[in-house]
């Protein structure tokens, strides 16, 4: 039996937010490993302590609690993602955007841009997080492998917008895919699975490189925009990279250009578990 309690101080008191965009990573991450162990079995409990007013219990002048989260996240919709779970925060730490895909279009950039101008004194971190098994890259991969299998969003402009913006990630994981294993790779028997692996990351890191970008001007010392992919077999944030060094990363910094995004997904590509699926 394993619990996750949340615990709040009958006076009010509300845990500090992170005063840097390292140290807002750092809490991320630690919730996360703590929230994998807790279900690992490494431990029988884990704690997270809020405010309760957070949760709109009255303050004394009768107003409604003060939006402070400390990150804001892009994530996918898909239901077996609870965000504030699998990285171990409370109510108004979060702010949260959630899409299909998790692809970015105006909706999306609309709703960070306003918690960059207006959650400024406390936001200090902004994370685009995929997911493995994702089924709107599986789509886009699907379609990549078999392009008659794009006529099945033809006829809808909203899955087709979606899908339309998930084979930059896809094309550039078949490339990094053959870069690798050769240009007859997509004839080997996992190939479905590593295509959808690698794009899965790269689409992470071409969107988080998008909001570096867009809100370049707007992010300063006090605001960084990462990376990171929720593996739902083992429920850590992580991206893997190159067998030889077994080298994980959990939150990332963004490729800052055409090369660095290049050399990411010959790096994701070449893992121990891509190369057992194509081995």
């Amino acid at each position: 039996m394993a619990d996750i309690i949340y615990r709040y101080d009958m006076d009010g008191t509300r845990k500090d937010n992170p005063r840097t965009p390292d140290a807002a990573i750092q809490r991320l991450e630690d919730g996360n490993r703590q929230f994998a162990e807790l279900l690992d079995g490494q431990s029988s409990s884990t704690v997270i302590h809020f405010n309760a007013a957070d949760l709109g219990l009255p303050g004394i002048d009768g107003q409604p609690p003060k939006q402070e989260p400390f990150a804001a996240v892009l994530s996918c919709a898909d239901a077996r993602v609870p965000l504030e779970m699998i990285l171990g925060q409370a109510c108004n730490d979060l702010f949260v955007v959630r899409v299909a895909g998790n692809v970015l279009g105006s909706e999306c950039l609309g709703s960070l841009d306003y918690a960059i101008s207006t959650m400024s004194a406390s936001l200090r971190v902004i994370v685009v997080l995929g997911h493995s098994g994702c089924g709107a890259v599986s789509a886009a991969a699907d379609a990549f492998i078999e392009p008659t299998k794009y006529l099945s969003f033809a006829s809808s402009h909203p899955l087709r917008a979606i899908v339309d913006r998930l084979f930059v990630a896809v094309r550039s994981a078949h490339q990094a895919l053959e870069n690798i294993y050769t240009q007859q790779v997509e004839s080997r028997r996992g190939y479905r699975k590593a295509l959808i692996h690698v794009s899965v990351a790269m689409n992470a890191a071409l969107q988080a490189a998008t909001l570096q970008s867009e809100f370049d001007t707007k992010l300063g010392d006090k605001l960084k925009v990462v990376y990171g992919v929720y593996d739902l077999a083992s429920r850590r944030v992580k991206v893997t990279l190159e067998a030889e060094d077994g080298l994980t990363i959990e939150l990332a910094a963004p490729p800052v250009s055409d090369e660095s995004f290049r050399q990411l997904g010959l790096l994701v590509a070449g893992s121990t578990q891509v190369r057992q699926w194509l081995t």
